[in-house]
């Protein structure tokens, strides 16, 4: 079985077919399972010549706002834990950087930031040098779930080793923070803290390994709107990072406890769109320990104790029309680092 792809709920007067069909419930016909043993998420090197790379989903198991920031940004506290949902890139040396995509909907010029990854390292270190590059999306936009960050690490990291150019761990950091908060996560992988506006990791010791359900209803926030929807009730002041400290140690805060699993969007962005908390009332009453909002847009997040206890939730659960549902697992650092292959040899 695969994991990583979304099935549909059509509705019943819906003009497209449902591919698949068991006793009026929708089951998943042809995931991507990244078991990261051989399939396709494990990474593809020729050396020089092409790399063919999963680009991971990321969840926050803790999203607290401090409050804003004299640069008008927020300051954040969060735990990033990487997940087996990914999109996947192609690169191939070539004379000028050119991306296309199979999503029709997203850019492929400057507004893309895996274009803007590779022109920013092409510029400081390779002014000659090109790619084309081929990105197969799988994780939803204005989803919360860091697809365009660990899109822009990943190229990064893929072009750093097919240019074969010696930018160590700062220099692709530098560059990453430059590009949006998010991408220096991507660069480790697995659990790690996030502070600052979120781009300054910590690695985390790696959790136990858990199975997710993603939904992602129709409903879409992005990251702009949900920092502007922002408002005095939402944030955890300044004044409360010591209480924060004290009341949720090390070992609960970024955990999967139901108690760690706090958001300080989650209020603002179910008052946006009633449909999103829907969502995550449907995987707490079909078996999940817990569910989240995954990050700073409309996904949500399921927890759940076994695989057994997944798959009857994907059986069981009750979505509305075109929402879309993704099984996976939680990826830890070794394995991150494992499919990605050769790409981390300048940061040991």
């Amino acid at each position: 079985m695969i994991e990583g792809r979304a099935f549909l709920l059509f509705s019943q007067n819906s003009t497209t077919q449902p591919a698949y069909r068991s006793e009026g419930r929708f089951t998943p016909a042809s995931f991507v399972t990244p078991d990261l043993d051989g399939s396709d998420a494990q990474h593809t090197l020729v050396p020089e010549t092409t790399l063919k790379l999963p680009a991971f989903a990321k969840i926050n198991l803790g999203l607290r706002v401090l409050g804003k920031r004299e640069d008008s940004y927020h300051e954040l506290r969060t735990i990033f834990q990487t997940i087996s949902l990914h999109d996947t890139i192609e690169f191939t040396n070539d004379p000028r950087i050119a991306l296309s995509c199979d999503d029709r909907s997203l850019p492929t010029g400057a507004e893309n930031l895996v274009y803007r990854a590779a022109e920013a390292l092409q510029k400081r270190f390779a002014p000659r040098t090109g790619a084309r590059i081929r990105l197969e999306k799988r994780i939803p936009a204005q989803a919360g779930l860091g697809g365009g960050a660990s899109d822009a690490a990943v190229t990064l990291l893929a072009l750093n080793h097919l240019w074969n150019l010696e930018a160590n761990r700062n220099d692709l950091l530098e560059i990453a923070s430059s590009l949006g908060a998010d991408v220096p996560f991507f660069l480790f992988g697995g659990t790690a803290r996030g502070t600052g506006i979120g781009h300054k990791i910590t690695p985390l010791p790696e959790t136990a390994e858990k199975f997710l359900l993603i939904i992602k209803p129709n409903a879409n926030i992005s990251t702009e709107l949900a920092y502007q929807s922002l408002n005095s009730g939402s944030l955890t002041s300044t004044e409360a990072k010591t209480i924060l400290s004290s009341s949720q140690p090390v070992e609960i805060f970024g955990s999967f406890d139901p108690e760690a699993l706090q958001n300080d969007f989650e209020r603002m962005v179910f008052e946006l769109a009633p449909e999103i908390e829907r969502a995550k009332i449907a995987l707490m009453n079909n078996g999940a320990e817990a569910a989240r909002l995954a990050g700073s847009g409309s996904a949500v997040f399921g927890v759940f104790d076994s695989k057994n206890a997944q798959e009857r939730a994907i059986q069981a659960i009750a979505l509305e029309a075109g929402w879309r549902v993704f099984p996976c697992r939680t990826v830890g650092r070794n394995d991150y680092r494992s499919a990605m292959g050769d790409l981390f040899r300048l940061w040991d």
